[in-house]
């Protein structure tokens, strides 16, 4: 049954890591796919190197944005042109196990689950594991997901038959545009928890900084009151319930991480 998998990466400025990222969509052990690689207009040679990788493997397509359009534009565009069954999603420095699209293909199929997403692990820039796992809830209805953004973009996998076409609102926040996304999935179906640890989070210097809360609630209030729709009131009550369960999965991660570093 399976079919192929559509597998979404933004590119901007990677060219560190695209290299990694993409041989390890090219070594997974199911192989009927297609890699759409969307570059947003990068200054570096991020393309060179993803034009090198489409000489050997005639399974990538690479789409170019006229213009720098942002996150959001950028991932439409690979949804627009996604042809497979399956739509799952890879950041251009992140990086996936071997034997990932074949194990959560077979989670979802033996489930008929149509939404699903796993386990990862955080490395450094250099590739080095860092002994952190994160998972979530076994599953997240479209209730939960508004309470905090459990499901990690590099893990995602939905069924496009029954998912349907996603697209986000432009204007919204770069690092918020997967959650839109998954607001909208779960409009459609209950997101599962595959158990497996099948993915790698690169932790970069970058992504260590910290957003300041004033703007953190201010991201947060435009998701809901742009992408979502809702009044000013309820736009407002889901900020303050999301920081709370925000809060309550920082501390839970932050146990298991100490945890894990004393074993």
């Amino acid at each position: 049954m399976a079919g192929l998998v559509s597998v979404i990466i933004p590119n901007y400025n990677a060219e560190q890591f695209i290299g990694e990222t993409l041989e390890s969509v090219l070594a997974q052990t199911y192989a009927d796919l297609e890699l759409l690689v969307i570059d947003d207009c990068s200054t570096d040679n991020s393309v060179s190197v993803i034009r090198s990788y489409m000489q050997k493997d005639s399974r990538i397509r690479l789409f170019q944005n006229e213009e720098n359009r942002g996150a959001a534009y950028t991932r439409n565009v690979g949804l627009f042109e996604a042809k497979g069954k399956w739509v799952a999603f890879l950041d251009s420095d992140d990086l996936w196990l071997p034997t990932k699209l074949e194990t959560q293909i077979a989670f979802m199929e033996s489930n008929h689950y149509a939404f699903s997403y796993t386990k990862y692990g955080r490395i450094d820039e250099a590739s080095r594991e860092r002994g952190e796992i994160v998972g979530g809830p076994k599953k997240v209805n479209k209730r939960k997901i508004f309470h905090y953004n459990y499901l990690g973009c590099l893990t995602v996998m939905y069924d496009r038959e029954h998912i349907g076409l996603l697209q986000v609102d432009q204007r919204i926040a770069n690092g918020r545009n997967d959650y839109a996304l998954w607001l909208k999935a779960c409009r459609k179906a209950t997101c599962y928890l595959c158990p497996q640890v099948l993915a790698e989070y690169r932790l970069r210097q970058s992504s260590l900084s910290h957003t300041s809360f004033k703007k953190l609630i201010k991201y947060q209030y435009e998701l809901f009151r742009i992408s979502e729709g809702l009044s000013v009131l309820h736009a407002a009550y889901r900020v303050g319930v999301k920081l709370v369960f925000g809060t309550i999965k920082k501390i839970s991660d932050t146990r298991k991480t100490k945890q894990t570093d004393k074993k």
